[in-house]
């Protein structure tokens, strides 16, 4: 078994026994593998572990691994690529080409160039849209207030398939004060669901706080440390 293998394993048990703990079935959480700063190798050695689905934050070095791994088709199915990271206005038209998700989409600008620059033959690409829960001054995201209207507007596009949403608060320290941020995720996702939006998608948690995102209703986990190890240096300037 390799390291990468062993350490998909026990992250999946660990996602199960949250999701016991918080009474859900751990169908209900899926697994987005982040592998920024880890080459093309470290992705094969996951999917042959049976993850598909892999994050990006920086667009040019995931756009060079999907490129590379184009061919590469395992049991579990294609890769299902993420973009997470803040999204420019001179990245959109790459992002629009070559991945099948954007978590990062927090202004109306950004989400009609992804629509424009979808090529045709392609799936509507699937969008979530970033919440800035807390008002982390070093974090991107919507404006809890400016999210309906967001939302409203980015349903609206026509290469695009709204799904939900995601957020990346500041640290919090300790199970409840992570939950209780989350929860405001959660309240915002439940709004809008109650508004007619038909929203599938909670991207909430990462490699220190997955057991409370789970808690308060994450139904996607972004972790990269605890599946590839200690990132490597980014050697990248690309954003």
């Amino acid at each position: 078994m390799t390291t990468i293998e062993g350490n998909l394993q026990g992250l999946r048990e660990r996602i199960a026994r949250a999701c016991a703990q918080a009474g859900r079935d751990a169908s209900e959480v899926s697994l987005l593998a982040v592998s920024k700063t880890f080459g093309p190798d470290a992705v094969r050695q996951a999917q042959a572990a049976g993850q598909r689905a892999f994050g990006e934050n920086y667009v040019q070095e995931g756009v060079e691994k999907i490129l590379a791994l184009r061919e590469s088709s395992p049991p579990s199915g294609p890769i299902e690529w993420h973009c997470i990271g803040p999204l420019q206005s001179n990245k959109t038209r790459l992002v629009a080409a070559h991945f099948d998700w954007v978590q990062s989409v927090d202004r109306l600008k950004i989400a009609e160039r992804l629509s424009e620059q979808r090529p045709e033959g392609l799936p509507p690409l699937q969008v979530c849209l970033q919440v800035n829960v807390d008002g982390g001054l070093t974090k991107s995201g919507v404006a809890p207030g400016a999210l309906p209207a967001l939302a409203m507007a980015v349903s609206r596009l026509p290469n695009l398939r709204l799904r939900g949403l995601m957020c990346v608060p500041e640290p919090a320290d300790g199970f409840e004060a992570q939950r209780a941020l989350f929860l405001q995720a959660r309240a915002l996702f439940n709004q809008l669901n109650d508004a007619g939006f038909a929203l599938d998608t909670l991207s909430l948690g990462m490699s220190d706080d997955l057991e409370a995102a789970v808690a308060a209703g994450s139904t996607m986990v972004r972790v990269g440390r605890a599946v590839f190890g200690s990132r490597p240096a980014k050697v990248t300037s690309a954003a």
